[in-house]
């Protein structure tokens, strides 16, 4: 019997979310854990009158793939890949991963290889999501990896998970609707704002807003959500910053980020776990040495360090940024294989500064 709260999760998504429609394309991907999450959403997708397709991958198929394929085939992008940025309507991905450090032994140079191949794939998903001609949204589903990853119980992860989401409330659309106009407030109060400063313990970093957009993440693009984002000016970025969480990417886990800014670029990197991997992800292209990325994290029902972004980047009082690839409907202009966000907390000693006004004391919103 299905867990109704998957029953609200799947309702949440099709028709908030993504807000299918009648004879849209409707992409969902995941692994089988996720079954009846994609059983759910496939069903109210079908019943809405538009045509899914389902993606499922095995696990490890992915550690088969980078151990196993020649140069030719990690350049190679299906058919199947390119369903989805290239044609769908909306596409919906459902983290549901069994072990989320399967890539951990991998060579970097060959997922460098993968990820620079699928570039012009990103753009073109990238730049229809900006135009409103496809609606994606990321979620997750519960597994028992993500689980030892928080360092909880399955049932535990469960109801922080439904409660991120606000899906332990009767109506929670309603909810995220309200979120989203407490975000528009604050969008409303940075419109027309030039210079973003952050001070904090080992941080202190200034950057342009100049012209950018900053956009409301309402449960939209991301399930749960709760931030708000904007791509700064490529080569506004400068000082230093130091991130309080680890960042877990392509199966590893790299602890202690510094990074170091001079006119937008990253000019020095450092890590206490995982530091070649750092630099090597700073090589995969130039656009990987800007920012795409500036965002403030407002879900209050997020408290704790999970080790997964889609929640991780939600915390309440905390920023990201992302090295790489911005968002076009932002105004960011950089453009690389890489979107890495990294986490900076802000509940203790900091503070963030709009054009000399305080906008943010110890991880709360005062204006």
């Amino acid at each position: 019997m299905t867990d109704p709260r998957i029953e609200k999760l799947a309702g949440v998504l099709v028709d908030y979310s993504l807000g299918v429609q009648p004879g849209q394309l409707v992409v969902i991907g995941g692994m089988p854990v996720a079954e009846p999450l994609i059983r759910s959403v496939f069903r109210l997708v079908l019943e809405r009158g538009a045509h899914p397709v389902v993606q499922v991958s095995l696990p490890g198929l992915s550690e088969v793939f980078f151990r196993t394929a020649s140069d030719h085939q990690l350049n190679y992008i299906t058919p199947d890949e390119r369903l989805g940025p290239e044609r769908a309507d909306a596409l919906l991905r459902i983290l549901s991963e069994s072990n989320t450090r399967a890539l951990t032994g991998i060579d970097p140079q060959r997922q460098q290889v993968f990820q620079r191949a699928r570039t012009e794939l990103r753009r073109t998903y990238l730049q229809r999501a900006a135009e409103g001609k496809l609606n994606w949204c990321l979620t997750l589903f519960p597994t028992e990896a993500y689980a030892q990853d928080a360092d909880m119980s399955l049932a535990e992860y469960e109801e922080f998970v439904f409660r991120a989401g606000l899906l332990d409330i009767d109506d929670p659309v309603s909810a995220w609707q309200a979120q989203g106009r407490e975000q528009q407030r604050l969008i409303d109060w940075l419109k027309d704002k030039r210079e973003v400063h952050i001070r904090a313990p080992d941080t202190d970093l200034r950057l342009s807003i100049a012209g950018r957009t900053f956009i409301s993440a309402d449960g939209r693009k991301n399930f749960p959500d709760g931030e708000i984002f904007t791509g700064p000016v490529e080569h506004s970025v400068t000082g230093h910053i130091r991130f309080s969480f680890p960042s877990i990417v392509n199966g590893r886990r790299v602890e202690d980020i510094r990074l170091w800014f001079e006119e937008g670029r990253v000019v020095k990197a450092t890590a206490a776990r995982n530091e070649p991997f750092l630099h090597r992800m700073l090589e995969t292209d130039e656009g990987a040495r800007y920012l795409g990325e500036f965002a403030f994290g407002l879900n209050r029902n997020i408290t704790r360090f999970t080790g997964n972004i889609l929640f991780d980047e939600k915390i309440g009082g905390t920023i990201h940024v992302a090295i790489g690839a911005g968002y076009p409907e932002t105004g960011s202009r950089n453009q690389s294989a890489v979107h890495w966000d990294m986490i900076c907390d802000l509940r203790e000693s900091s503070e963030v500064w709009v054009d000399g006004q305080l906008f943010m004391k110890d991880g709360q919103v005062v204006v």
